[in-house]
């Protein structure tokens, strides 16, 4: 009954944040900050970055 209750709590808490305008700008903004640190630690998604950057440079 504990994991029920603590599901629960969790879509209760949600739901709070959803409802929130400012708490959704803040989500919203770390998520974005953490998405960008998350591609730059990456190996794969960073060798994509400087084909893309690499080919940019070529064109100029």
């Amino acid at each position: 009954m504990a994991l029920f209750d603590s599901i629960l709590h969790t879509f209760v808490t949600v739901n709070g944040l959803a409802t929130n305008p400012i708490a959704l700008l803040a989500l919203g903004l770390a998520g974005a900050y953490l998405g960008g640190r998350v591609v730059e630690v990456i190996p794969f998604t960073r060798r994509i970055i400087e084909r893309r950057e690499a080919q940019l440079a070529e064109r100029e």
